[in-house]
């Protein structure tokens, strides 16, 4: 099995440099914020943090592609890197501690380019959470001060907890129903949302989550350290990985459960 240990360390590396830039312009009360085509803010910190990002690399993996959020794909070959600068920008730009950089390191697969690598790093909430292929998913200050992340043993859908972001992608894709009928099966809902759900599956906090509408650099970070610590990640189609545009994650034993109700009258 290749060890990622090197890319892993960069990618801390790389977090601790976004970190210290979103950290510094957070509640700046001068911090510019535009609307992109899709509608969607994007601040002056979030092209600042994936430029920092793209910079270290070109220096550091020079042969790897780069995927971004606000500058897209450069680059070819067998490995790529994928960053959500911040994950959560609307929390970022109100002042909510709730966001997150997420850096994976991407490599070419049967059926397409597979997380290896992944950083969930929330400087405002003080946690980073991360994994490499086969080496397991940890919560920690450093990679020599971590908790090794397990996902939870509920398996009865009545005693599960159910994260999600909103109501108002489910009702555009007409599965509003089965996600309803889903925050009725279990015990507990909260509407947490981005990154945050998937970190707490891996945690084993929470049990299942999902989102109806994602791009793969929301997914791709999220989606090794959940199945590193145990869970499950799939499409609400029920393909592995983070290339369905949707996401569902769980604890693995109740996934199916999960998929059933976000299908069943789709």
């Amino acid at each position: 099995m290749p060890d990622y240990r090197d890319d892993l360390r960069l990618a801390h590396v790389l977090a601790d440099a976004a970190d210290a830039a979103t950290m510094d312009r957070f509640k700046a009360l001068d911090l510019k914020v535009e609307t992109k085509p899709d509608m969607t803010p994007v601040s002056e910190a979030d092209k600042a943090a994936e430029e920092l990002i793209r910079g270290h690399l070109q220096r550091a993996r020079p042969r790897d592609a780069v995927l971004g959020e606000e500058y897209g794909i450069e680059g070819t070959g067998p490995r790529r890197w994928v960053i959500d600068p911040i994950d959560g920008t609307k929390n970022y730009v109100r002042g909510v501690p709730v966001w997150a950089t997420l850096i994976s390191l991407m490599e070419a697969a049967e059926g397409g380019y597979q997380p290896v690598v992944g950083v969930v790093s929330a400087p405002a909430l003080g946690r980073r959470w991360w994994a490499a292929k086969g080496h397991g998913a940890f919560t920690g200050r450093s990679l020599s001060s971590a908790s090794r992340l397990r996902v939870s043993q509920v398996s009865r859908m009545a005693d599960a907890s159910f994260a999600y972001s909103s109501l108002s992608g489910w009702e555009d894709q007409g599965r509003l129903d089965g996600f309803l009928d889903l925050t009725k099966a279990v015990w507990r809902t909260r509407g947490y949302g981005d990154f945050w759900p998937y970190m707490m599956v891996a945690e084993g906090s929470v049990d299942i989550c999902a989102e109806p509408e994602l791009s793969l650099w929301d997914m791709a970070a999220n989606a090794i350290v959940v199945t590193e610590a145990g869970g499950s990640f799939t499409g609400l189609d029920g393909r592995p990985g983070p290339h369905s545009g949707n996401a569902a994650a769980s604890n693995s034993i109740l996934h199916d459960e999960m998929l059933g109700y976000l299908n069943q009258r789709y």
